[in-house]
């Protein structure tokens, strides 16, 4: 399949950048964690008092293990911060608590793309793993016994990547409306100094881009396999 070969050269690319990125990233977070915080707070005592400040009482903050597995849990209303985040008194860790935070501030105040973002979840959960499959399936299937229930099937695998494209870029508002949030909140109450803040407003655009080149991937994965199912329909 000779379709196949430019969807691994795309994915490559992609696979490429989003390593870049990542790398960029992590290397950011090192930089930024050796920038101590004047004000000697840790990443968990950050987030419980950005979270005091917006009036939010029924959210904790708890540790989780790992490196860069942070996140906030509307659930249950956690916020997660990874063991280093929450122990360490540094501008990266600065900026992971109250960005995650932001995530809490969201749910808190019903912010829409956070709402429709969660309303999605179910939905790609079962489906994200399974679109690929379908339109591989239902193409083979179409070219053995011509397009009919072999279209039909590879057509739904499209439609189902569809909503794991559709949630890559509703994430994107949510995330970077959680970063805004995060850093207005460091700069109003005077959480930090000039330098700290810059080194945390660098390391959550880095971690924004992780999303954007996602969102990319996700996008050209879709157009890539819509063409191949309808591109070749009369």
């Amino acid at each position: 399949m000779n379709g196949m070969m430019g969807y691994y050269i795309l994915i490559g690319a992609i696979a490429l950048v989003s390593w870049l990125v990542s790398n960029t990233l992590k290397r950011k977070f090192e930089k930024y964690s050796k920038v101590q915080l004047r004000n000697g707070m840790s990443g968990a005592e950050i987030a419980e008092k950005m979270l005091a400040d917006h009036g939010i009482t029924d959210v904790e903050v708890i540790s989780t293990p790992g490196q860069l597995t942070d996140h906030y849990n509307p659930k249950n209303k956690t916020v997660n911060l990874s063991e280093s985040v929450y122990n360490q008194r540094n501008a990266a860790s600065a900026a992971v608590a109250a960005h995650e935070c932001g995530h809490a501030v969201q749910h808190a105040q019903a912010y829409s793309w956070l709402q429709m973002r969660s309303s999605l979840v179910p939905v790609v959960s079962v489906t994200s793993g399974m679109s690929q499959w379908l339109i591989i399936g239902g193409l083979v299937l179409g070219g053995a016994a011509g397009l009919g229930l072999g279209w039909w099937v590879a057509a739904a695998g499209v439609a189902f990547m569809g909503f794991a494209t559709l949630f890559s870029f509703i994430t994107l508002p949510v995330e970077y409306d959680a970063s805004n949030r995060a850093l207005a909140w460091l700069k109003n109450k005077n959480m930090v100094s000039q330098e700290e803040y810059a080194g945390s407003e660098d390391a959550l655009k880095w971690a924004a881009r992780t999303y954007v080149v996602a969102a990319i991937g996700a996008l050209a994965s879709l157009l890539y396999w819509a063409l191949q199912v309808f591109g070749g329909r009369d």
